[in-house]
C-alpha cells in the first residue's frame, strides 16, 4: 500500500512540473519581440511622403492634375515651378496655408484658378511659332496685395523711335470732311476696350510698333531695323491676334489677369530674324 501511494505521488510530481515548464515556455515566446530586419549598408530610410499628388503632362496640351489634403502651398507651388520650369511666386500669407484640392487634366489656367483665388500669369508670344504662348511667371497673391510689377519677368532694352503724324489720331471726328482727311492718313492706331486697330500705308514696321506701344503705353524694343513698308488694314482685334499678322519676327509680352478674366499689355519686341547656318 504505501509502495502505491508513493508510486502516484510520483507521477502526480512529473505532471505539475511538466506543465509549470510548459506554461513559462509558452509566457517567453509570447513576450518575445519579432527581431527588427537589418538595415543593409548605403540603404536610405523611406522620406515620408508629401499630402499631395502633382502631374504634368505636355501633350497633347499641357494639362495638370491635383490630389491634395492639407497640404503645404508653398510646397505645391514649389513642385509646379520645377516641373513646369516657370517661376512662381506666393504672397505674404500664402506662404503659410495649406491647400486642400482635387482636380484632374485640367489645363493650365483653369487649374490656377482652382489653386488660388488670386492669379497672374506673364505669357510670351513668339509670333513666328504655332506654340500657344509660353508662360515666365506665376503669381500666387494674396487677395488685396495688389498686382505684380510689370517687370518682374519681363524685362528689357527698348528704343525710342519719332513718329511724324497728326497727334488727333484716334479721335472721333465730327465732319465728313475730317473723317475722310483721317482715313487718307498713311498710319492710325487705335486702342479701346482691349481691341487694337492698326491701319497702314507703306509704312516701316518699326514705325509702325513704336505707334502700337504708344497707343497702348508699353515699351516697343527695336532689335531689328529692316525699313521695308508694310501695308495692313486690321479692325478692332485683341493685340495678340493683331501682332500675329504684323510680322513672323515679333515677340508679344502680356500678364493674363485671372480673377478680372482681362489681359494687360507688357512689352512689344522687333527681334532679328533667326540666322540660318549654310552647309558647305
Amino acid at each position: 500500500m504505501r509502495v502505491r501511494l508513493r508510486l502516484h505521488y510520483h507521477k502526480l510530481t512529473f505532471l505539475t512540473l511538466a506543465l509549470l515548464l510548459a506554461f513559462v515556455a509558452t509566457g517567453s515566446a509570447q513576450q518575445t519581440p519579432d527581431p527588427k530586419p537589418e538595415q543593409k549598408p548605403g540603404q536610405k530610410t523611406e522620406k515620408k511622403k508629401p499630402g499631395y499628388t502633382l502631374t504634368v503632362k505636355t501633350r497633347p496640351i499641357l494639362n495638370l492634375s491635383l490630389k491634395a489634403e492639407k497640404a503645404s502651398m508653398a510646397e505645391v507651388a514649389h513642385d509646379l515651378s520645377t516641373r513646369l520650369n516657370v517661376p512662381v511666386f506666393l504672397g505674404p500669407q500664402r506662404q503659410k496655408e495649406t491647400i486642400s484640392i482635387e482636380f484632374s487634366e485640367l489645363t493650365l489656367e483653369p487649374a490656377l484658378q482652382l489653386m488660388s483665388p488670386t492669379v497672374y500669369v506673364d505669357y510670351e508670344l513668339d509670333t513666328g511659332s504655332q506654340n500657344p504662348p509660353k508662360p515666365l511667371g506665376i503669381f500666387f497673391y494674396d487677395q488685396n496685395q495688389g498686382e505684380p510689377p510689370s517687370s518682374a519677368v519681363v524685362s528689357g532694352a527698348n528704343q525710342t523711335l519719332l513718329v511724324e503724324g497728326n497727334t488727333e489720331d484716334g479721335v472721333d471726328t465730327d465732319t465728313e470732311a475730317d473723317k475722310k482727311k483721317e482715313d487718307e492718313q498713311p498710319l492710325r492706331v487705335h486702342y479701346e476696350n482691349y481691341l487694337l486697330t492698326v491701319k497702314a500705308k507703306k509704312q516701316p514696321l518699326p514705325v509702325v510698333l513704336v505707334k502700337i506701344g504708344e497707343e497702348i503705353g508699353i515699351p516697343v524694343d527695336i532689335q531689328n531695323e529692316n525699313l521695308d513698308p508694310i501695308d495692313v488694314d486690321i479692325s478692332k482685334l485683341p493685340v495678340e491676334d493683331v501682332v500675329r499678322q504684323l510680322s513672323p519676327h515679333l515677340k508679344y509680352y502680356y500678364r493674363a489677369d485671372l480673377t478680372r478674366a482681362d489681359k494687360r499689355a507688357l512689352r512689344l519686341v522687333l527681334a532679328e530674324p533667326a540666322k540660318t547656318t549654310q552647309g558647305p
